[in-house]
């Protein structure tokens, strides 16, 4: 079968095909894996400063530009002002609840999913954080939060008891 072929097919007089070692760097792979390095860098860096302070700093600076584009003035009939005046929501105000259902049913509308909240009762804690909307009720913590709370009121209690009696002649 071999004694049929021919000598090119077979490669009796081909050149000899020496491998390297090592293997030779592909300038075309190399500027892809640079490249990829590069993303992934500014991705972890996007990360480490915080996706949602890079949000809230882009949008504080756009905000900042347009207040920058309006005249010093600001008369009644400026509707931003009015608007964002509005739209905060003060302690005590007789139409807070009103101004909450209000948002509530326009972001219904809008179809911004709204997060269930927990409607219990519940301990404060330092952070002023609410537990989430599945909790059970039930006191797990280790009675750090209490006792944080009772140092501040005694704190606090003999901060006012000094302030009365420093000023008691007065």
């Amino acid at each position: 079968m071999f004694n049929n072929m021919s000598e090119d097919v077979l490669g009796v007089h081909a050149a000899t095909i020496v491998r390297k070692r090592k293997k030779e760097e592909d300038p075309e792979e190399l500027a892809r894996k640079l490249q990829r390095e590069q993303e992934l860098k500014e991705k972890y860096d996007r990360w480490g400063k915080g996706l949602k302070q890079m949000q809230d700093e882009t949008a504080r600076i756009v905000d900042a530009v347009h207040e920058m584009n309006k005249p010093l003035a600001r008369y009644a009939d400026d509707t931003d002002l009015e608007k964002h005046l509005k739209e905060q929501e003060r302690e005590g105000d007789p139409m807070l609840d009103y101004i909450k259902k209000k948002k509530k049913k326009k972001n219904i509308e809008a179809g911004i999913p709204e997060k269930p909240v927990f409607m219990g009762e519940f301990m404060p804690n330092r952070f002023g954080i609410r537990p989430g909307y599945r909790w059970d009720g039930v006191d797990r913590s280790n009675g750090y939060e209490k006792r944080w709370f009772e140092n501040q009121n005694k704190k606090k209690a003999l901060q006012e008891e000094a302030h009365k009696w420093s000023t008691e002649d007065m």
